[in-house]
This record gives C-alpha cells, structure tokens and sequence, in this order.
C-alpha cells in the first residue's frame, strides 16, 4: 500500500492544479486520472477542443464572406473538415502532454486509473484492465468535475442527438443543427456549427439567453447572434425526440403550456448545463453523501468528512475551470496550514462567441435586488479607434460604480478581445479601485483597452471620445 500526504482524484483543472500546488509545497502527493490523458473535460473535450474550433471557424467565415474582401483579401476557401479536427487534436495532446511535464517537474506522480474513497484515509484505484491498488493518504481532494445534465424525453447517442463532447467531432456539416439550451456550451458550439454552414436553431425554456448574465449584455448578444444567422425560440421546451437515419424530429411546447410544434433538424445538441460527477466516488463509505443537485458540500472546502476536501464542479459555486484551479490552489494551500481563501465575487465569466462577452463581479439586476445605489459607465466599440479601423464595432463597456465610494461593482462587456481585458477590471476590483482610478489611469493608443478606461470616465459623465 503506497502512502501519500495528498492525494487527489481526478486530473482536470482544480485536480491537476492543486496536485501540482501541493508538489511545490514538498508534500508527497499522488493525482488519480482513469483517462488517458490529463486536464479533465476542460483541456480534452471542453474548453481547449471547443477554443480550437472557434478560432479555425472564425478565420473560415472570415474568408467566406464580406471580412477578407472588405480589407482587399480576395480568396476563395475549401473547408477541410478532417483537418481542422486533426489540428484541434493535436492542440490538445499537446496541452495533456504539458500537464505531464508539470506533474514530472513538480514530483506529482500520475496514478493511472478510477478513483474511490473507501473509508478513512484511503482511496482504491481501478485501472483499465480491472486491477486494483490501495493508497493512503494523511488527506483526500475530491477534484471529479461534472458531465451533461441529460434531459427527460431526450436520448443522446452522440449520433445523431448529441452532448458536447459528439459536437465537437461531427463528421459532416450539419444542414440544421438544433441546439437545446441557450448558455454558453450551446452558444459557442453553435456558432462554430453556423460558421461552417449549418443552419443553428437555439430552443431555450426561459425568455432569455445566458440565465445570470447582465440583462441588457445578454440582449445586445443575442440581436448579434441573431443578425448573424441563428434562429433562437424562447419560453419553450423540448418533451420528446424521434431518431432515424437522416435525423431527429423534436416534440417542442411553449414552457407556459400552449400548442405543440415540430422542429425536424440531422443533428440535435443537448447543452442544458452540466452536473456534478459523483458515481461510483464511495462517498458512503466516510459518512458523505450529496445534496438533491448532485453537490457536495464544503466549508472552506472541507468536507464534513475528517481529512476529506472537495473543489471544482463537484461542488458549490459556478461550474468554471478557473474557479476550480483557484479553489485546487487554495485548498493545498490550507491543507499545508497557510493562510489562504478564494475572492468567489471576482470570479470572471467569458463567452467565446463573436462578438465575445465577459464580465465580473455584480450585474444591474443584482445590485438592484440588494437596493445599492450605483452609477452606470459605458463606451461603445462603434466609438473606439481600434475596433473602428477593425471592422470589428459591435458592443461596448460597462462599469457600474457604487454611487457613494465610486467601488467598481461589477463590469460587464461585449465586444471584441474583451476575453483578454475583463482581467484588467479583476485586478482592479481586487485592489477595491475606484472607477476614478480606471478613469485616470493612462491606457496605450490605438488599442480596444481605452474602452475600458472611457467606460470608467463615463461614471462620472466625463467620457471624452463619445
């Protein structure tokens, strides 16, 4: 039996993460994986696999339509399907083969295999050929992640009705991609679907997209979506779906009760959210068990259970990598003795559509509901000299400013490369800047940044390029 101070079950973000942390920090440590790369659904079929696609799609759209010829680029392009999923591929390997150098250089050792708890201190790992090896551990980080919440009525077979991970290697174009859900999976794997030539209808059951993104953020994407060629169908639900050799025929009801329509589609995505991955964990067997929604509960991510910690997807707060390396990081951090606790309102959230969306900290709706005063900065993309000469002029900033500190709150923003500036406003946020600060703060000339710094000046109705 192989004695370790940590170990961690489960390789994605937060476990590869805090298994490196606690590497650093000399503790002996060992991080249970049963597939067979590292990184988790983020780096092998999330975020990495579906940033790969957005970017080659982007570029191919680009040179379809009116950007390339607009800037004097005359081009006629092929798309090469089978490529562009090789080059996906070979992106992520290359990332999964990155967490093995880290785990190598920081004395992480990778046990290959499923990981459960099986009582105090120990945790039993089953490998592929169904061989088993006990470890001890001083404690236990249970870092599983999440999979597909499944919908009722709707069997996905990754053939024709489809989860995230089969809509990342579909074989062919669809002619008519139905998305189910209308948050961020569903989004962004549409528009690369819509990029490429398919025909992307977006059935959500609520009257609006991206449920807990900024009201008036949300809409602005959505008009863009919409000019962009997706179909969206609000307040409604999908009871059934019918499959056959050319695709699937979906039973769709409005969410108030009403009439029934049909919606016949070749490829049907179910992007309804995701659920914490807690089979087969034997959480049992140390007292632990899992609320209705599948979560774990923490304190400080510390289980009820002695010596037993729990971070990422498989707990509270939003399903996000980032969160989870800063709770992996944190956890190790307070397992070694030090002093140490995760910011959960600066946690930034990024839709990687075009135009991109971000924000962080507190919406409108929000702060409305708390009844704190607040004054509302904003600047539009149409306005900044970069995103102008560009082509690229969809959206804006906001920064909303306590009316009495001047606090940022919370900021909010689509448009372009904004996935790249929301950590400015992080940072600031983090410091408890004042939007003044933002305001007098010198930002480099032409650049889509000096957004975010008249934004800030508009708090106080001093915006000087709009």
């Amino acid at each position: 039996m192989s004695a370790y101070d940590v170990v961690v079950i489960g390789g994605g973000p937060g476990g590869y993460n805090a298994a490196i942390k606690a590497g650093q920090l000399g503790m002996k440590v060992a991080c249970v994986e049963g597939r067979e790369t590292l990184g988790g659904t983020c780096l092998n079929v999330g975020c990495m696999p579906s940033k790969a696609l957005l970017h080659a799609s982007e570029l191919y759209e680009a040179a379809s339509g009116k950007e390339f010829a607009t800037l004097g680029i005359q081009v006629e392009p092929k798309l090469d399907l089978a490529q562009m999923m090789k080059q996906k591929a070979e992106s992520v390997a290359a990332l999964t083969k990155g967490i093995e150098f880290l785990f190598r250089k920081n004395k992480v050792e990778w046990i290959k295999g499923w990981g459960r708890v099986d009582g105090a201190g120990k945790v039993v790992v089953t490998a592929s050929d169904g061989q088993q090896q006990t470890l001890e551990a001083r404690d236990i980080v249970i870092a599983t992640g999440s999979v597909p919440s499944p919908l009722p009525g709707v069997t996905i077979d990754n053939k024709r009705i489809l989860d995230s991970t089969g809509a990342l290697s579909l074989p062919e174009v669809p002619k008519h991609l139905v998305v189910i859900g209308a948050g961020v999976i569903g989004l962004e794997l549409g528009s690369v679907w819509r990029r490429l030539g398919a025909q992307v209808t977006v059935v959500e059951y609520l009257g609006r997209i991206c449920p807990g993104l900024d009201e008036e953020t949300a809409k602005t994407l959505q008009r863009s979506l919409t000019k962009q060629g997706m179909t969206f169908k609000l307040s409604s639900k999908v009871t059934s779906a019918k499959t056959d050799k050319a695709g699937v025929e979906l039973a769709i009801e409005p969410a108030a009760g009403g009439l029934a329509e049909t919606l016949k589609a070749d490829y049907v995505l179910v992007a309804i959210g995701r659920r914490p991955y807690t089979e087969g964990l034997g959480l049992e067997t140390v007292g632990l068990a899992t609320d209705n929604r599948g979560v774990l509960a923490n304190e400080g991510h510390k289980t009820s259970a002695p010596g037993v910690w729990v971070i990422g997807d498989v707990t509270s707060g939003v399903m996000l990598a980032h969160k989870a390396e800063d709770e992996g990081i944190v956890c190790i951090e307070r397992i070694a003795g030090q002093a140490a606790e995760v910011n959960y309102n600066l946690i930034p959230s990024v839709i990687y559509t075009r135009p991109e969306v971000a924000s962080v900290g507190k919406s409108e709706e929000q702060l409305k509901a708390e009844g704190r005063l607040y004054r509302v900065g904003k600047f539009p993309f149409t306005a900044n000299s970069r995103a102008k000469i560009n082509h690229e002029t969809e959206g804006f900033v906001k920064v909303l400013a306590d009316e009495r500190t001047d606090e940022v709150l919370g900021v909010h923003m689509v448009g372009p490369s904004v996935s790249e500036m929301i950590g400015e406003y992080c940072v600031a946020m983090e410091f408890s800047a004042s939007a003044e600060d933002i305001a007098l703060t010198c930002h480099p000339h032409p650049t889509r940044s000096e957004a975010l710094r008249q934004a800030a000046m508009d708090v106080h109705g001093a915006a000087m390029q709009a």
